[in-house]
């Protein structure tokens, strides 16, 4: 059988996907991206993996995120991205907005974890291989290391601009008051941070009562949320309970134990609103994050063109009322139900 060749739809701008300025900067990212953490590695069906990103990027999608660690298992993602670069989207590259990460563990031994300099760049340059790329958009240190010093880190975050081999750098999961340290010093060397990611969602607002929100936009940084859906809390699968297959049921990154009768029922409560605006309960969780103009993009994860396509409708509306706000707050509340 011959591969069909791919050629990306010629309304791929016109679909509906807004941009937003990601910070002080000349970028501007998708309202929302695609996230390759779950379910592109070597376990998912490569055709499956391959039709997610042609359908996001037909969509206006132009921005992917990835680590070197994403799979199962590490590095599969990569690997699996850079087949879908080979065989469908090289002519598109200058097009696309491509991230990855590097901090996490990734191999064994003491180089293969944490904030150092060795580590950082060696994963890059196999983020790179991987990939199938010359350079990466973004480059992220994916979390704050307590045992590198910071200045350690970041200087390995500037000699990959000065390299080329990333274009800009971004910070994950950084505590607010690194983060903020971390943007002065790369300032000072001309290095800006261009985007700050981390989670944020209905159930989960740390990262905004922690400062880190408003710390990126004080200063010129982007900021990207991660998680918007509470890894399938925030949707209509647990409205009835748990199904089979799915993550809460097979202990896949989403314990059981975070379900609980408080959770699911004001799950339940939120999905009425969101019927009420003629959205899905996943649309909702998305488009009331970018209801804050402090966030430039939401990242999204899909294990379906479909999942996919609904999660994308969510740009059609991310107007609430006041008495929408109002309501929402009331069921959530001000405090994360989990971390």
């Amino acid at each position: 059988m011959i591969n069909e060749v791919y050629s990306a739809s010629p309304a791929r701008y016109e679909s509906g996907m807004s941009y937003r300025r990601c910070g002080r900067s000349g970028i501007s990212l998708p309202a929302v991206s695609l996230g390759l953490w779950q379910n592109f590695g070597d376990t998912a069906p490569f055709a499956r993996s391959r039709d997610m990103v042609r359908y996001a990027f037909d969509h206006g999608v132009t921005h992917f995120d990835l680590a070197n660690n994403y799979g199962p298992a590490y590095g599969s993602a990569e690997e699996t991205f850079g087949r879908i670069i080979a065989a469908d989207m090289r002519p598109y590259r200058h097009e696309m907005f491509i991230s990855t990460k590097a901090g996490y563990d990734m191999w064994p031994g003491p180089y293969g974890v944490g904030g150092s300099r060795k580590y950082l760049l060696t994963s890059l340059d196999e983020s790179l291989r991987r990939m199938r790329l010359e350079y990466v958009d973004l480059f992220y240190s994916h979390r704050f290391d307590p045992d590198t010093p910071a200045e350690e880190t970041l200087q390995a975050l500037v000699g990959a601009v000065r390299s080329g081999k990333a274009l800009y750098v971004g910070l994950s999961n950084w505590p607010a008051a690194e983060a903020a340290a971390a943007y002065r010093y790369l300032a000072e060397r001309d290095v800006h941070c261009l985007l700050y990611q981390g989670r944020i969602n209905m159930l989960d607002r740390d990262r905004v009562r922690g400062g880190e929100l408003q710390g990126a936009a004080d200063a010129g940084t982007g900021f990207i949320a991660f998680s918007p859906l509470a890894q399938g809390i925030l949707t209509d699968r647990y409205l009835a309970g748990v199904p089979a297959g799915s993550r809460a049921s097979e202990q896949r990154t989403l314990p059981s134990a975070r379900l609980t009768t408080e959770v699911l029922d004001r799950v339940r409560r939120l999905a009425e609103i969101a019927v009420g605006r003629g959205q899905t309960m996943a649309q909702m969780a998305v488009a009331w994050l970018l209801a804050d103009t402090r966030i430039t993009s939401v990242i999204v994860g899909a294990s379906s063109v479909s999942q996919l396509a609904d999660n994308l409708r969510a740009v059609d509306n991310i107007n609430f009322t006041d008495e929408e706000l109002v309501r929402i707050d009331d069921i959530i509340g001000v405090d994360s139900f989990f971390s």
